[in-house]
């Protein structure tokens, strides 16, 4: 059965899904609305590029308002956590719960697919370094790459050095996450001292299931797609 819809309401469809029908609150939010919103979106999405203020910012004040930015702060990289980072369509934020679900892009990440073309043959020619770099996270705590020495690396993949391209290929495949930030650098931890013990320990679910509740998440979150 084929339905058809106005572009009218297909619109209005799109907007109440992403929020922008709810009257903005008179007062600053609480973390309560907060995540209420990130839950409806599942996902914030995380961007370098600054023009009034960084990416992940703005989609909560276009739909709340006034906000405590420490509050989201101190979700994505305080304790307790509440968000982590990981890639979703671009590098995000997302909620605790998605973290089982991704497990699968994890695993296709350490076999070296659905990675850059670059980071899967340093993986692959560059193992003992990579190990390396884990094993000093391991033992010395968290760690951004400004800590490790290390030559710049030189022509593409934007000068990164072998340190950044291990700590990129880790991250990519769950071995670590983001701890916290410091100014806009990633400073990495293993998972099991980052994320809630009841997170790391959840089952993962097997990767038929896992996209069926990602399909689910996005179809909340646009309302209407082709």
């Amino acid at each position: 059965m084929t339905e058809h819809l106005p572009a009218r309401l297909a619109r209005r469809i799109a907007l109440a899904a992403q929020g922008f029908a709810e009257k903005r609150p008179d007062t600053a939010a609480d973390w309560r609305r907060m995540n209420r919103v990130i839950g409806r979106l599942g996902l914030l999405q995380i961007d370098s590029v600054s023009v009034s203020a960084r990416a992940h910012y703005m989609p909560l004040f276009s739909r709340l308002g006034d906000y405590p930015r420490a509050a989201l702060e101190q979700a994505a990289w305080g304790k307790p956590r509440k968000l982590f980072e990981y890639w979703a369509h671009e590098a995000s934020l997302l909620p605790l719960e998605t973290q089982p679900l991704l497990r699968w892009r994890m695993q296709r990440a350490a076999a070296g697919e659905g990675i850059y073309g670059g980071l899967a043959s340093f993986a692959r020619e560059q193992p003992a370094a990579i190990e390396a770099v884990l094993q000093r996270i391991a033992a010395e705590g968290s760690l951004a790459s400004s800590d490790f020495a290390a030559p710049k690396g030189a022509g593409g993949w934007w000068g990164w050095s072998d340190t950044k391209r291990a700590l990129e290929f880790l991250f990519w495949s769950g071995r670590i996450t983001t701890a916290t930030r410091r100014g806009f650098e990633r400073v990495y931890d293993l998972p099991e001292r980052v994320l809630p013990s009841a997170i790391v320990a959840a089952p993962t679910p097997g990767i038929e299931a896992a996209h069926r509740a990602l399909l689910l998440i996005a179809a909340k979150a646009l309302g209407i797609a082709t």
